[in-house]
């Protein structure tokens, strides 16, 4: 990257954002440059080119079951064992196979459909492959292996090879079951190497973490020898499954099996960016880990929903970009907080799984001495902490506030109007966007890093009750870059509602949907980013 021309770049953006709002005038929403980068002769980036295409309605699940009862007396059981399966990586490139494993009971022969999801005229995913009149079987459920694992050694049910002509995007396999029809989901990332203006990480790691698949088998999940769903470490969880018993109590949807987080928390700020052009590629959180030159290839990397769980060199590459001059968004809450080893499955597949070992963020008092001596004597324990997450993000889940675990949802409320980040919203300091917090949240921020601006705050509440300070942060890279965290779960929901979404409630606060105001915000970032 050179440093020169970046920065002028960036100096120009800035001035002429600040002159806009001196002047009065603003920026009109929506009304933005073109992104450049990836154009071919016919003026469009790769990602313009592929939303002209038709999409369809039909990667929509419109037939789902799954199995009575509940987790635990709390959760509901989410599993769709009469159509279920995973896929053999969490991203690949073109010209890379890939397998899917599916099990089916009763057996049944099924079908498979591939979608890429975007924006295509407002559909949200357009067709690209289908398998037709597969055989379908039923697969083991696998036992339960060393550290509490569940991981499925599962017959390939289909192995191809992805296109070359497979822009990188979030790919959904709709599994269809020809008895009765039910319909579950697979999911997988296709990744290039192309420069590109922004990276969309998604955050399959956090997605593995949660899984409970197939019963009650999370990183939450108490087990003996101190496991539990506080202390550290955690039972291993498997990207070797599938994603089927994915109960998280404010990820409900039961047509959205099979799709980890992907598309409560993340689709909306995909489908949003594929709507207005930006030229993007999508990556997983191992490609993050595994591969730290690829995030050099960008102008921004953006951290999306849920992404709570991180591995070391994950935080270590991002920060390395961070310094070469990559900017940084984090539109998530709860994010970068447990530090997680990469692991191998038991057939020496690297990055396939993974277990809590610790936090990035300091913590004091966190296990009862008892306890910490009884995990201390386990031969493969070691306390793993990470650097505090808040030195990257600008701010992190606080654990010194009343609810002590970053809970809670609100209004998200405007305190430096005058900023560039704001310009063309109208906003004032004071007025807030309706229930755009929750259901995490970020406080404790870094207020020694360069430039820290504190660009919303407020109150987080649980049923109107206030639990803790939020903090919406930016500061300055080193390299006229910038890094911004919109400290909330929810920012994507502010900026579009995809074909099936539904829109969160959690803690007495209703999502309230897109809203100008954060379309306006995220147009301003971006363009920052972009220069």
């Amino acid at each position: 990257m050179n440093e020169s021309n970046n920065s002028k770049r960036g100096l120009h953006r800035r001035d002429v954002l600040k002159s806009a709002a001196a002047a009065g005038l603003g920026l009109a929403a929506g009304i933005f440059p073109t992104p450049t980068s990836g154009q071919s002769g016919s003026g469009q980036n790769p990602i313009q080119r592929e939303n002209a295409k038709p999409g369809t309605r039909d990667w929509l699940l419109t037939n789902t079951r799954t199995l009575p009862g509940k987790i635990n007396k709390i959760l509901p059981n989410g599993r769709c064992p009469w159509i279920e399966g995973y896929c053999s990586a969490n991203s690949v490139r073109a010209g890379e196979n890939l397998q899917v494993m599916v099990s089916t009971n009763p057996v049944s022969a099924f079908k498979l459909e591939i979608f890429r999801t975007g924006y295509y005229n407002g559909d949200g995913a357009r067709l690209v492959k289908t398998f037709d009149a597969l055989e379908g079987t039923t697969q083991p459920d696998p036992p339960v292996g060393d550290n509490y694992v569940r991981e499925c050694r599962w017959e390939p049910s289909v192995e191809f090879e992805i296109p070359e002509d497979w822009l990188s995007g979030v790919y959904l396999g709709k599994l269809t079951a020809e008895k009765e029809n039910i319909q579950s989901y697979v999911i997988f990332i296709v990744r290039d190497d192309r420069p590109c203006d922004l990276l969309f990480q998604c955050s399959d790691l956090t997605w593995s973490a949660y899984n409970r698949w197939p019963a009650d088998y999370s990183i939450y999940t108490p087990h003996e020898e101190g496991y539990s769903t506080t202390g550290v470490p955690s039972g291993t969880v498997s990207f070797d499954r599938p994603y089927g018993l994915f109960t998280h109590p404010v990820n409900r949807v039961k047509t959205s099996g099979g799709s980890g987080e992907y598309l409560p928390w993340e689709f909306p700020l995909s489908f949003w960016m594929e709507q207005h052009g930006y030229d993007l590629s999508y990556i997983s959180n191992i490609d993050t880990h595994a591969d730290p030159e690829g995030l050099l290839r960008a102008k921004g990397f953006i951290s999306v929903g849920h992404d709570e769980y991180w591995t070391q060199d994950m935080y270590k590459n991002v920060l390395k970009a961070r310094e070469e001059g990559v900017n940084l968004a984090f539109f998530g809450g709860n994010s970068v907080l447990c530090v997680v080893p990469m692991l191998p499955s038991t057939d020496g597949k690297p990055n396939r799984a993974a277990r809590r070992e610790g936090w990035f963020m300091p913590v004091s008092g966190e296990i009862p001495e008892e306890k910490k001596q009884k995990l201390l004597n386990r031969p493969d324990f070691e306390m793993n902490m990470g650097p505090d997450g808040a030195l990257l993000m600008g701010g992190r889940l606080d654990n010194q506030q009343p609810s002590g675990r970053g809970m809670g949802s609100g209004d998200w409320t405007c305190a430096m109007p005058e900023h560039w980040l704001f310009a063309g919203t109208g906003m004032k300091k004071g007025d807030s966007i309706e229930g755009l917090l929750g259901w995490e949240w970020h406080g404790a921020p870094a207020m020694d890093l360069p430039g820290m601006k504190i660009v919303a705050e407020g109150d987080a509440t649980i049923n109107g009750k206030a639990v803790g300070h939020y903090s919406a942060t930016l500061y300055d890279g080193p390299k006229d870059n910038v890094v911004f965290n919109a400290a909330t779960i929810w920012w994507a929901n502010g900026l579009s509602s995809p074909p099936g979404h539904v829109n969160p409630v959690r803690h007495g606060v209703a999502q309230q949907g897109p809203d100008e105001r954060v379309q306006q915000i995220t147009h301003n970032l971006f363009q920052r980013f972009i220069g």
